[in-house]
């Protein structure tokens, strides 16, 4: 005998054997979702909450990845360890590469390739572990190094988690798609990408807790590291236009790009050179391996293998950076604009969490460069918009295996005899790239019809809207609208909530 289960228990909180599709067959195998009137535990006193248990979840994952990336710590690699081992970190490399075993100073005695947030975080750790190091001949100073920044990044890590948490009070177990995630166990410290993510995340946070101007900072200061957290002012806008709350967004964004001012005037003014770099980089680099444009090149190679001088146009524009650059500009500003039409025009207004994926995956889906770490952007976001177990899965086994075939690439190159035929390893890339756009089709999907999102089936408007949580429409959008569909309905009143499967 079955019972109709709400996808939520008595205090409000979500309950994914029930919400979720996925969840719920994998529960079967224990006995199927709680029952109406079974126990949960709630505001209850025991000590292993839904909170507590995707905290150490997160924990031992970070654990895990440390282990598994330390065959590399020592920094011997030798016979191309660092790839056979998968344990390959840009941490531990850089620390040679950027001068910083020698005492030089970032930006001042080297240009380093990354923003300037980023820069003083490397320079922060690695200059004391330096001078520490020349006093101690015995220590192993790039350990220490790696060591130090595997600490800091799995801090901010669980930043990341306790936001998602904070954000998501009626529904703690969302925040188990990341601490679970494959991703984060293979790529947490690959690069400093967390610095960027714990510092947006942290953003996010205090603008759904209305202070715009602390959002701006911490914003700007992620974008100081990794410039994709500035993406998230765009839909914050766009969302603050069609509920007239511009005055909140337009502080955010001035708060923001005067972080990014501050922090960046120091060494553009004193070391432009070594400032320089970064941009000069993303400027001439050429067609990274993975993306789209590299899929295109290798498709290209295929069709236009037999005729001699004959070119595909990705192999034309393989060798014509600049287009190339203006063109994936182009996709990346049409795909933004497009973003923001659907946002001005979906039946109610999306969530910024749900605008905000869209943005950053239009990004990588069109960017020449789409370095594995980059999936970390991601996996916060997903979280947020959608949180639901089978499309999330199948996109982390993608992952997985475009890793395994990224370092079978890898050692390929280093070795000179492949490893993988090059077809797997385009195939992999292709599914990584394909898996991406079906969340974004399932975010877009969600937004046309808010039926489907599992998150308002738990919450009335936008838990991380701030202003904009539970704000009436604009009187001017009627005119965007399709004829015959008011956008004068109040957002903060619940919609009927089919729970959709994914």
């Amino acid at each position: 005998m079955s019972t109709q289960a709400t996808p939520s228990g008595h205090d409000g909180t979500d309950q994914p054997a029930r919400s979720d599709g996925f969840v719920r067959g994998i529960s079967e195998a224990i006995g199927g979702p709680l029952g109406e009137h079974g126990a949960t535990d709630g505001r209850g006193n025991r000590f292993w909450t839904a909170t507590r248990i995707v905290l150490a979840l997160a924990c031992l994952a970070l654990a895990l990845h440390w282990v598994q990336k330390s065959p590399c710590q020592d920094g011997a690699w030798q016979n191309n360890s660092q790839y056979t081992q998968f344990c390959y970190t840009d941490v531990l490399a850089l620390y040679y590469a950027e001068g910083l075993n020698e005492g030089k100073v970032p930006y001042r005695d080297h240009p380093v390739e990354y923003p300037v947030v980023t820069g003083y975080f490397m320079g922060a750790i690695g200059l004391p572990v330096h001078a520490v190091g020349d006093a101690n001949p015995q220590m192993n100073q790039v350990q220490w190094f790696y060591n130090i920044n595997a600490v800091v990044l799995s801090a901010l890590a669980v930043v990341t988690v306790a936001v998602i948490l904070a954000l998501r009070r009626r529904r703690p177990w969302d925040a188990a798609l990341f601490a679970l995630a494959p991703a984060l166990v293979l790529t947490a410290t690959v690069n400093w990408d967390f610095l960027a993510i714990g510092l947006g995340a942290a953003g996010l946070y205090a603008w759904a807790r209305r202070r715009p101007v602390l959002a701006g900072v911490l914003l700007g200061l992620a974008g100081a590291a990794k410039m994709w957290p500035l993406f998230i002012l765009g839909p914050i806008l766009v969302l603050a236009l069609r509920a007239q709350r511009l005055r909140a967004a337009l502080i955010a964004l001035g708060s923001a790009l005067a972080t990014v001012f501050v922090v960046n005037l120091p060494v553009a003014v004193l070391y432009p050179e070594g400032w320089g770099r970064f941009f000069e980089l993303n400027t001439t680099r050429a067609i990274d391996w993975g993306t789209f444009w590299y899929i295109g090149r290798y498709l290209d190679g295929k069709v236009n293998s037999g005729a001699v001088g004959d070119q595909g146009p990705f192999q034309w524009l393989s060798a014509n950076i600049p287009t190339l650059n203006n063109l994936a500009y182009a996709i990346f500003a049409l795909g933004c604009l497009a973003v923001a039409v659907l946002a001005l025009r979906a039946p109610r207004r999306p969530r910024l969490a749900a605008l905000s994926f869209l943005v950053v995956a239009i990004f990588l889906l069109s960017a020449k460069v789409w370095s594995q770490q980059f999936v970390l952007w991601l996996l916060p976001l997903i979280v947020l918009a959608r949180p639901r177990w089978g499309a999330f899965l199948a996109w982390q086994i993608a992952e997985v295996c475009y890793f395994l075939a990224f370092y079978g690439e890898l050692l390929g190159v280093q070795t000179g005899e492949p490893v993988i035929p090059e077809g797997v390893f385009v195939l992999a890339a292709a599914l990584r790239w394909i898996t991406v756009a079906v969340l974004c089709g399932f975010v877009i999907r969600d937004i046309l019809h808010p039926e489907h999102d599992p998150v308002r089936a738990n919450y009335a408007d936008d838990p991380d809207g701030g202003v904009l949580d539970g704000a009436p429409d604009a009187p001017w959008l009627d005119r965007w609208r399709r004829p015959g569909v008011s956008n004068r309905a109040q957002p903060g009143v619940p919609v009927a909530v089919t729970v959709a499967k994914g």
